[in-house]
């Protein structure tokens, strides 16, 4: 499975954006997916994730009400719908995706700088 995101950039404090995980491969294989960030000098810290079929979606308490899961099966493609972001939410934010018994694929990461 490979992972490709798109979507960072530079954003004002309050502003918007929507990160997108386009997966190929063999994504049969994939029953979660998630988004993962990483901040500069700080732990990674997992942000939302969502099962096959969106039965059962998470997300970190800090971005609760302010960020949306989504996936799109027909284009192997999850989202991240970003609103009202905090300086704080600048990292570099990554996608994952797991089968389970199978395997574990996290992309190359997209970077999200959020000016206040």
């Amino acid at each position: 499975v490979q992972l490709v995101e798109s979507g960072g950039g530079l954003v004002q404090a309050g502003g918007s954006l929507r990160l997108s995980c386009a997966a190929s491969g063999s994504t049969f294989s994939i029953n979660v997916m998630s988004w993962y960030r990483q901040a500069p000098g700080k732990q990674r810290e997992l942000v939302a994730s969502i099962t096959n079929g969106g039965g059962s979606i998470n997300y970190a308490d800090s971005v609760k009400g302010r960020f949306t899961i989504s996936r799109d099966n027909d284009k192997n493609t999850m989202y991240l719908q970003m609103n009202s972001l905090k300086p704080e939410g600048t990292a570099v934010y990554y996608c994952n995706a797991v089968g389970w018994g199978i395997g574990n694929w996290r992309g190359q990461g997209t970077q999200v700088t959020v000016s206040s």
